[in-house]
């Protein structure tokens, strides 16, 4: 069975958003070489519908991210929720930010990662190879989580890596501390237990469907505080729930192993471990990056297994607010 063209079903999306970029608070812009450029928190507001569409742009048009005001932690309100029915794909194919993108020039550096549909054109990242996916399309799209433009050498750069003209391209740009930012970062809770359970050497192929949801983070002024945030909703209040065709023992050990309370780092608020580790994020164990509670479903025998549990306390710390 062939397997969809993400980057084609993502145009649609892309296309709607740059359409409705005055009633999103979007800033919409040509570069001098041409590439289309989405401001979605710098100089433009944003807001929390075009993160919620950012984030299914993220998922190469292959998922589904609603906001809820029934909200799955006591005393919280918002809560941000995302489905998929190929979540190797769209999640770990599309959204995952797995491509490093930097340039220096003057004494000035840019370093961004990119997630979305453009990363299964350039295939700079091993982890094609792993899922055996390559897209062909002659437009596409990037998201950056950054606050500053990216220099007209990195941009060309990417277009030529995804084999496109640079006019073909599109950038959409979203502040971690920016509400759009906050919606598109949260919407990655089915996204790092895809990521985990592909680290836990977990056979990828069995996952056949996923859904995850999170708190949706009080607004940040600051990068550092956006960031702690945006990671404690996940690592504290992060519920997923995965179908898997393999048996019971496979599914019952992930689930035990997926939760951020396995990690030997959990147990304090995402920023304060950051600084402690001396704002090193290769000192971090890539383990902690993962759901509060998870629970896995076997579509062979029917049983599910969870594990975890929603950390209030930790939550209210990080939000700055009883729980």
């Amino acid at each position: 069975m062939s397997r969809p063209g993400i980057n084609a079903l993502a145009a649609p999306l892309v296309q709607s958003l740059v359409d409705d970029a005055n009633a999103l608070r979007l800033g919409v812009e040509r570069l001098e070489n041409g590439c289309q450029l989405v401001d979605a928190g710098i100089e433009a507001e944003g807001g929390l519908e075009a993160g919620r569409r950012i984030a299914e742009i993220c998922l190469g048009g292959l998922g589904k991210v609603s906001l809820s005001g029934s909200g799955q932690v006591p005393g919280w309100p918002v809560t941000v929720q995302v489905h998929t029915a190929d979540p190797v794909l769209a999640c770990l194919g599309s959204q995952y930010a797995g491509w490093s993108l930097s340039h220096k020039e003057g004494g000035k550096s840019f370093h961004a990662l990119g997630s979305g549909p453009g990363r299964a054109l350039a295939l700079k990242e091993p982890l094609f190879r792993e899922l055996g996916y390559q897209d062909a399309a002659d437009q596409t799209c990037l998201v950056l989580e950054v606050d500053k433009v990216p220099p007209l050498p990195l941009v060309k750069k990417i277009a030529r890596d995804c084999g496109i003209e640079c006019a073909a391209l599109t950038l959409i740009l979203t502040p971690t501390s920016s509400l759009a930012g906050t919606v598109q970062i949260v919407a990655r809770v089915l996204e790092v237990a895809m990521h985990k359970a592909h680290e836990l050497g977990f056979d990828l192929g069995s996952i056949r469907d996923g859904i995850g949801s999170a708190p949706l983070p009080p607004p940040a002024t600051d990068f550092m505080t956006a960031m702690g945030r945006t990671n404690d909703a996940i690592l504290f209040a992060g519920l997923v729930q995965l179908y898997v065709s393999s048996g019971d023992a496979a599914a019952k050990q992930l689930s035990e192993d997926l939760p951020s309370s396995a990690s030997r780092d959990y147990g304090r608020p995402f920023a304060e471990i950051f600084k402690a580790c001396e704002y090193d994020f290769f000192k971090i164990d890539p383990m902690l990056f993962s759901p509060a509670r998870v629970q896995v479903s076997s579509l062979s025998t029917g049983n599910s297994f969870s594990s975890g549990e929603l950390d209030l306390p930790l939550l209210g710390a990080s939000f700055g607010i009883p729980l």
